[in-house]
């Protein structure tokens, strides 16, 4: 049996997978005074453990898609969190694993909370009364709480449903048309490496600012963005471990980023004849969300 109490699988040996692991074995060391041995795997190479072996891990934490496939495809007996993924990758995780999410198969939701987005736009752009929306598979079950969550900011949505990508531009000139600002959700159906250029000089060229969740698309011409960053995300998955380490009660629903940061494009601030301060958004945005 191995000696190992906390298990990490990785997806890939990337910077921002490398950046997760190294922030989430540095909190374990600094908040526990208990030395608590850790290991890194690939997928590959945790299918070719025992699974025997593999018993005396206390608490797994998968990061990336690949590493959550290959924990489910093993029983295992420790709790399990998925992170450096959105909501809807751990559901068709679950879906193809015929498993459920718990409190012991959880994962810490790459997705940004929508009332935090929706604060965003507040704070940023105060005078906008209309968002659009473009829905994709993944995303529309969200809509209901944002939905909500527009209302009870006096927002109104502008939204247009995708069922195939032939339909996108179309729907997006829909949702611009009575938009003030065009708010992305991560769908890969929507928002892709194919999709995100012809949506952007769009957005530009009806001077609708488009709203992201990823750093890439700020330089890419998007206004601005929140996002949680690697470290960000392995440091509060640091956390969760701990508590199951000592044995806490664990919480039932998905996890949501606690920590984040703002980026914003600062030739298109101007083309739109803006003043962003990113550290007063920062700091103005987590105010709002301390509890009282």
């Amino acid at each position: 049996m191995l000696e190992v109490h906390v298990g990490i699988v990785r997806s890939q040996n990337s910077a921002p997978y490398l950046d997760a692991t190294q922030a989430l074995v540095n909190s374990l060391a600094r908040q526990s005074a208990t030395h608590h041995p850790v290991e890194v795997w690939s997928p590959a190479e945790l299918a070719a453990l025992p699974v025997a072996s593999l018993s005396g891990v206390k608490v797994w934490v998968a990061l990336g898609t690949e590493a959550a496939t290959a924990l489910a495809r093993v029983q295992l007996k420790a709790p399990v969190l998925h992170a450096l993924l959105p909501r809807s990758s751990f559901e068709r995780v679950l879906r193809a694993s015929a498993r459920k999410a718990s409190a012991r198969f959880n994962v810490l939701e790459l997705d940004q909370p929508l009332q935090r987005q929706l604060a965003l736009i507040r704070l940023a752009l105060p005078k906008t009364r209309r968002v659009g929306v473009l829905w994709g598979p993944d995303s529309f079950a969200r809509a209901p709480v944002l939905r909500s969550i527009a209302s009870s900011q006096g927002l109104a949505l502008q939204e247009a449903r995708l069922g195939e990508e032939a339909a996108l531009f179309a729907a997006l000139q829909s949702v611009l048309d009575g938009s003030d600002v065009l708010l992305a959700l991560a769908d890969p159906l929507v928002f892709n490496s194919s999709t995100i250029q012809n949506i952007l000089m769009t957005t530009i060229r009806v001077q609708v600012p488009l709203v992201a969740f990823s750093p890439a698309y700020v330089r890419a011409g998007a206004l601005l963005a929140v996002y949680s960053t690697p470290p960000q995300v392995g440091a509060q998955a640091a956390q969760w471990v701990l508590d199951v380490l000592a044995n806490r009660a664990l919480p039932e629903l998905a996890l949501e980023p606690l920590d984040f940061e703002i980026s914003v494009n600062e030739p298109v601030v101007r083309a739109l004849g803006l003043s962003l301060d990113v550290q007063a958004l920062t700091l103005a945005l987590k105010r709002q969300e301390q509890p009282p």
